[in-house]
């Protein structure tokens, strides 16, 4: 069964649970360092290792930053929350629970408004979300990397107690075919509210942003939910469309087939684009919820909320509406930018001199092409205050676009800024009048024939000259002064 066919017969809902990991200085319970990477097993104090006698203490930052995320999302803020412990066995926590939030969570009730690529919006319910902290990371070693097969596996106790907030959505429904593009947008959506805010770097490549994907299947929009399906821990927007699009058409084939969907959780495969089985999925009472005895209630004064919600930075929906007007895009133009992630490169650039339209025109034309060239971020190549130096030399007619491009090959060679490019590479424009005016003698007398068609009102055929003119001048005449050169000899 293809895609197609699928979203015709079925009407697929989702759910997305989304977590972020906080860009705090320690942990949410201990003063361990909460930074990437590093030694295994670096990074630890008992508590972070469960040790007996060691007791947790609420991180306050992460705790401020869980109400920015919920003030963000239109959430109320609970006036008292607690955590509680969430059993199961975690290989990499070693106290063997997770401490989160059950029934109590700090933010809840809220919704976000998601822009697809055609400027459609879709409003996205938000049941709560919730503070908790991060398990540790297995390494299983031999085989394919996964557990199955595996040799042996290690545990890296680093992440493990790293603050973590994690979203969860209400039923999406309605969204039909465009229910993979929903799921991406709503991911990138929340990636840019966590930059906005401040509150996490939210690189998916190193796991600050991962996302639960639950998927179920239905007859018609009035039929009763399907049984879902989840599949963990999908950390890019291109690997959440795909996920999705395969679990439509898993399930349909087999509703199709009279077989039923097992409640499960699953795991993606960016290899080939599927998805495989994990474990069956457990419901919360199988986790024995209950309070943690060991730390008291989070009470959030009305008047912190209330300061937090005054210091709230400009949300990106409301930035680009207020750009888009500001810069004078099309809203073509500007999907464009937000597609390509170069809105905040591009706000850069302009702040460091650069016009808007000639900011897009770098980043998403040659930048774009040589990052997908090398397979990198377009940041990586060159940094927005050398567009706007580009510009500027542009500006000054120093630079034609096409010099311009060579200086730019030489900046993203790491031969220097802009303007150094150009003096070490003698790429700037011909201002010498007796150089220039020798080149257009030149075209003139090589060409009459081409002399006598503009003599005759042709003004087009001035073209024709430029070419010589360029190729004497090595392409550093100015266009503008060589057609004015031309028409005074030419009279």
């Amino acid at each position: 069964m293809n895609y197609e066919e699928a979203v015709s017969k079925y009407d697929p809902v989702l759910g997305i649970e989304v977590h972020v990991e906080l860009g705090t200085e320690t942990k949410m319970f201990d003063a361990a360092p909460n930074t990437f990477g590093g030694t295994a097993n670096a990074n630890v104090t008992p508590t972070s290792l469960g040790l007996p006698g060691s007791l947790p203490v609420v991180n306050e930052k992460g705790v401020e930053s869980a109400i920015k995320i919920g003030l963000a999302l239109g959430c109320e803020i609970a006036e008292s929350c607690r955590f509680a412990r969430k059993n199961y066995f975690y290989p990499d926590l070693a106290k063997n629970f997770q401490t989160s939030q059950s029934d109590e969570p700090i933010a809840y009730d809220g919704s976000v408004e998601v822009e697809l690529e055609d400027g459609e919006i879709v409003t996205v319910p938000v049941e709560r979300a919730h503070m908790e902290e991060d398990a540790g990371k297995n390494t299983h070693v031999g085989g394919s990397g996964r557990i199955q097969g595996a040799e042996y596996s290690l545990v890296d106790y680093n992440r493990a107690g790293v603050p973590l907030v994690e979203i969860v959505t209400r039923p999406i429904e309605g969204t039909g075919a465009r229910a993979p593009e929903v799921a991406a947008a709503y991911v990138r959506t929340l990636r840019d509210i966590f930059r906005a805010l401040g509150v996490s770097e939210a690189r998916m490549e190193q796991g600050n942003v991962r996302a639960d994907i639950n998927v179920s299947l239905r007859k018609s929009p009035d039929a009763p939910l399907g049984t879902r399906t989840e599949t963990k821990n999908v950390n890019s927007f291109r690997s959440i469309e795909r996920a999705v699009r395969y679990e439509i058409v898993r399930q349909a084939e087999l509703l199709d087939a009279g077989e039923s969907i097992l409640q499960e959780t699953r795991h993606f495969h960016d290899e080939t684009g599927e998805t495989s089985p994990g474990r069956e999925k457990s419901d919360s009472d199988d986790y024995r919820y209950f309070p943690e005895p060991d730390l008291v209630p989070v009470v959030p004064s009305r008047e912190w909320v209330e300061q937090l919600r005054a210091e709230q930075p400009e949300l990106p929906t409301a930035k680009r509406r207020r750009l888009i007007g500001e810069w004078g895009f099309s809203d073509l133009e500007m999907r464009d930018v937000i597609n390509a992630g170069l809105l905040e490169t591009i706000e850069a650039t302009v702040a460091a001199g650069a016009k808007p339209q000639g900011a897009r025109k770098w980043w998403t034309g040659e930048i774009a092409r040589q990052a997908k060239q090398q397979d990198v971020e377009p940041e990586t190549l060159v940094a927005p205050a050398q567009v706007a130096e580009l510009e500027k030399l542009i500006a000054d007619g120093k630079l034609n676009d096409k010099l311009a491009r060579k200086v730019l090959d030489g900046v993203i060679a790491g031969e220097g800024d802009p303007q150094a490019v150009m003096e070490a590479k003698g790429l700037e424009i011909v201002k010498d009048d007796g150089a220039l005016e020798a080149a257009v003698d030149a075209a003139i007398a090589d060409n009459p024939d081409v002399v006598e068609r503009i003599k005759g009102g042709h003004m087009q055929a001035i073209g024709a000259l430029m070419g010589p003119i360029m190729k004497a001048t090595r392409g550093q005449a100015d266009p503008k002064q060589a057609r004015e050169l031309i028409m005074k000899k030419i009279g």
